[in-house]
């Protein structure tokens, strides 16, 4: 007898020590990163291979999986029983072994296992491949079976699992994940809204970043060659817009480079025939341009400069590639900029803010959720809500915030104030 209790204990030992083995397995092989799988696929290690194999199949995996444990757990309790039956009797057995192996099983052959599998998915994951590859191929005709049945059962309820309905695109898979891994804190904030602004380029356009008209600085071609020069020498900018006869009839873009090598060649000669000679002929583009589309275009025309026109081709303002570039990294400012402190904190959730600035500046540098489809700067969402020009002092309420009109030059808002109105506040540390 005695040796028949350590021959059913050690049976039902090396069955539980399978059911976690196989518990391990199943939870490594779907909690383990695709992408990193992916890259050491790319690096050649064949039991990478293996695993995005299973991986792309996991219908037959799982099934091979579940079966295989759920065979070992019965016949482990099965033998559990038959020794308890023995050595309690009837009654007292069946409840002493459905105590004794229900904890047995949640413990060692469930949790445990996948505690750890899943603290560990690379590891486990390439351990297991080779092995469950081979039981999956053995096992193929009865899963398969199993799997067919599941189908039509699914059937009978009008469901069918080869339509497969793909509700949410990788552009936001890849979204969600940065965001994950920034409230996780394992990315900065500086990282999550470069990646994020990458992933973005598709869905903004020229428009929405372009230096608008009114702000950029152009120079006359009818004005005479040393006024021109004295303009051009002194602006803070590599390149101008040039226009003659009246400002929408851009002619050219003058490069401050090329203005001085041919200042040093024709000395004192300089006429405005020459200027207009050496300046690049103006490239105009639409104003739904993509960043993407545009950022492509620059590169591949070796250009930086563009000039965004409407749909009636009125040119509304210019894009540069540092434009763009600084819509992912953020501003670049060189030792020539003037550095202006657009955002100025005014206090607790209280700021001051040119009326210039884009909507989605402020959004990520102060992680508000304002609309920019109706308006990209923040003044423009003011006069969108409002349908008028506010007067200096008028305050509105937008969005959960107090917006008071601080500075207005002409019909120009040139500041505004945003206060959290206690509503808001209120409602985010509910939130959080």
């Amino acid at each position: 007898m005695y040796n028949e209790i350590i021959f059913y204990g050690l049976t039902i030992f090396l069955f539980l020590l399978i059911s976690a083995l196989f518990s391990a397995a199943e939870t490594a092989l779907t909690a383990v990163s695709r992408a990193r799988i992916y890259q050491l696929v790319m690096d050649g290690n064949k039991r990478a291979q293996i695993v995005s194999r299973l991986r792309k199949n996991k219908e037959s995996m799982i099934g091979t999986v579940l079966l295989c444990n759920n065979a070992v757990n019965i016949a482990a309790s099965a033998i559990a029983t038959t020794l308890s039956v023995r050595l309690f009797g009837d009654e007292n057995g069946l409840v002493i072994v459905t105590v004794i192996m229900t904890l047995l099983v949640v413990i060692f052959s469930e949790v445990l296992p996948k505690t750890y599998a899943i603290q560990n998915a690379e590891r486990v994951s390439l351990i297991f491949a080779k092995p469950l590859l081979f039981l999956i191929k053995l096992f193929k005709p009865i899963t398969y079976t199993i799997q067919l049945l599941i189908r039509t059962m699914l059937r009978l309820f009008g469901i069918d699992i080869n339509k497969t309905n793909t509700l949410i695109s990788s552009t936001d898979v890849i979204r969600g994940t940065i965001e994950l891994h920034h409230r996780e804190g394992k990315m900065i904030k500086q990282d999550r809204d470069m990646l994020g602004s990458i992933l973005d380029l598709n869905d903004i356009e020229v428009e929405d970043i372009m230096v608008h008209r009114m702000e950029v600085e152009t120079l006359d071609a009818d004005l005479p060659p040393d006024d021109l020069v004295r303009m051009a020498v002194s602006t803070m900018h590599s390149r101008i817009p040039l226009w003659q006869g009246e400002p929408d009839n851009i002619i050219g873009v003058l490069h401050v480079k090329n203005l001085i090598k041919i200042i040093r060649e024709q000395n004192n000669s300089l006429t405005t025939e020459a200027i207009v000679s050496i300046c690049s002929k103006p490239w105009f583009i639409p104003e739904t341009t993509s960043l993407r589309s545009q950022l492509l275009a620059f590169r591949s025309k070796r250009q930086h400069f563009a000039f965004v026109v409407d749909e009636y081709g009125g040119w509304q303002g210019i894009v540069t590639l540092e434009d763009i570039i600084e819509e992912i990294v953020g501003d670049i400012d060189d030792e020539h900029d003037e550095v202006e402190n657009e955002i100025q904190k005014l206090g607790e959730d209280s700021y001051l803010i040119n009326g210039s600035v884009t909507l989605r500046d402020l959004n990520r540098h102060l992680g508000w959720n304002l609309p920019d489809d109706n308006a990209s700067t923040i003044a423009g969402l003011l006069i969108h809500e409002v349908q008028e020009i506010p007067s200096i002092g008028e305050v509105h309420a937008l969005y959960g915030f107090d917006c008071t009109v601080v500075g207005k030059s002409a019909m120009q808002i040139t500041r505004v104030k945003m206060s959290k109105r206690p509503e808001t506040k209120l409602q985010s540390d509910i939130e959080l």
